[in-house]
């Protein structure tokens, strides 16, 4: 499954409705929730308020004049709910809460891929038969992107008690799936790959305009030079506060570029450098990570300083998918644009003397996602080539040798 998957458990019968506890599981291999983090959105069906939240609240109370004594926590007919904060007292939470609506990947850190509250509702239905479930529910995290489905009657979920002996199960649980789309979620990519090589000086940038273009006249401030006596201002401005990118001002106008330098070359293995830079002055990724396809995949033999995992899109039979991420503390925190706005790794691979060569830029990624979105990569036209007659080609170890013979060759001439 790769999608977000909504279980709303009713747990308990109450006099005017029901207790549920409501857990949204990320089940997507390689997309996080990042801070701010989620918000989820419905439509009751009928005129159901809340009575209480703990775990979570809704943004808004809406008009709760109608009680006159303790007013619901929300009468809202379309209520949206965030998560609560880290520090939240213990008698406010449940489990699987309280985490600012940041949730991780399955890959990163299953442990923390789901978010839970629990709901008491009121003016409801009492009984399997008389309850509706809400309709039309978003989910945004932190942005668009996510499309949900409608709920549906599900297994009711079972519960085991701490030391595993008794099973209880909600009285009913339906299922809500949310699948995102890139082209929902914005209308221009969001990061771009560069490439380069020891064995050719060209360095192929990103293409020109991957993310968007430089027009100071249609789109003024939609970059900031590095150097720029405005760049603190111009972070504060008025898209700070809806998260919208800030970038330094480049060619290719993303926040996030890749670049793949192939490094080095051994008798029996490869070496590639990757360095993930940041351009975004508004925005430090938590938790970022980055996957990419390359045949050579299937014999990484050393990773220095990123954490890394196989995927196996086509069920177990080609392994040449990999997910890489920062290491706790250490690199897991891409910092926003500036010195100090970039992570980097080496990688080292076995080389299969069937498939291996430097020829018409095989060593380089066919593609490369960053967070769950693809990247804009150069044109296969650009790649560094090989120079003509190489001999890197098949046999890589003669070239040390060729340079000895040459070598010796001259001295010869010199003294014969």
């Amino acid at each position: 499954g790769n999608n977000i998957t909504i279980k709303w458990d009713i747990i308990s019968w109450t006099p005017d409705g029901y207790v549920a506890t409501v857990t949204m599981f990320n089940y997507q291999q390689f997309r996080h929730i990042p801070a701010p983090g989620w918000q989820l959105g419905w439509s009751w069906a009928k005129k159901e308020v809340i009575w209480s939240m703990v775990g979570a609240q809704a943004t808004e109370q809406g008009d709760c004049s109608k009680f006159k004594s303790a007013p619901p926590h929300c009468c809202k007919r379309d209520p949206t709910i965030v998560d609560l904060l880290p520090g939240t007292p213990f008698n406010q939470q449940i489990a699987n809460c309280c985490k600012a609506g940041v949730i991780k990947t399955f890959n990163q850190d299953p442990g923390n891929a789901a978010s839970s509250f629990q709901i008491s509702v009121g003016l409801a239905g009492t009984t399997n038969k008389t309850v509706k479930m809400p309709k039309n529910f978003t989910l945004r995290a932190p942005g668009p992107g996510y499309t949900c489905g409608r709920a549906l009657v599900g297994r009711p979920t079972k519960y085991y008690s701490s030391d595993g002996r008794r099973v209880t199960q909600a009285l009913m649980s339906w299922n809500v799936t949310c699948t995102y789309s890139q082209f929902l979620a914005q209308k221009t990519p969001t990061c771009c790959v560069s490439l380069s090589s020891f064995y050719n000086d060209t360095i192929v940038n990103c293409p020109t305009c991957s993310c968007g273009c430089q027009n100071n006249i249609t789109r003024p401030g939609s970059c900031v030079n590095d150097n720029s006596p405005y760049l603190q201002s111009a972070i504060n401005g008025p898209g700070k506060l809806t998260g919208q990118p800030l970038v330094q001002c480049t060619s290719h106008m993303c926040p996030i570029r890749i670049h793949w330098h192939v490094k080095l070359n051994y008798k029996d293995y490869w070496r590639v450098k990757v360095t993930i830079t940041n351009f975004n002055y508004r925005m430090n990724y938590t938790d970022w990570n980055m996957v990419a396809q390359h045949p050579n995949f299937d014999n990484i033999t050393k990773l220095f300083s990123f954490n890394y995992k196989p995927l196996t899109p086509y069920g177990g039979r080609i392994n040449d998918t990999a997910m890489f991420w920062g290491m706790k503390f250490y690199n897991d925190l891409l910092n926003q644009a500036g010195p100090l706005g970039n992570a980097q790794s080496e990688l080292l691979m076995r080389k299969d003397s069937e498939t291996f060569t430097f020829q018409k830029g095989w060593a380089f990624p066919r593609r490369v996602y960053f967070n769950g979105d693809n990247c804009v990569m150069p044109s296969p036209d650009d790649y560094p080539w090989l120079p003509s007659a190489s001999p890197l080609t098949k046999q890589p170890w003669t070239l040390p040798l060729l340079v000895f013979w040459t070598a010796l060759a001259t001295l010869l001439a010199y003294y014969v």
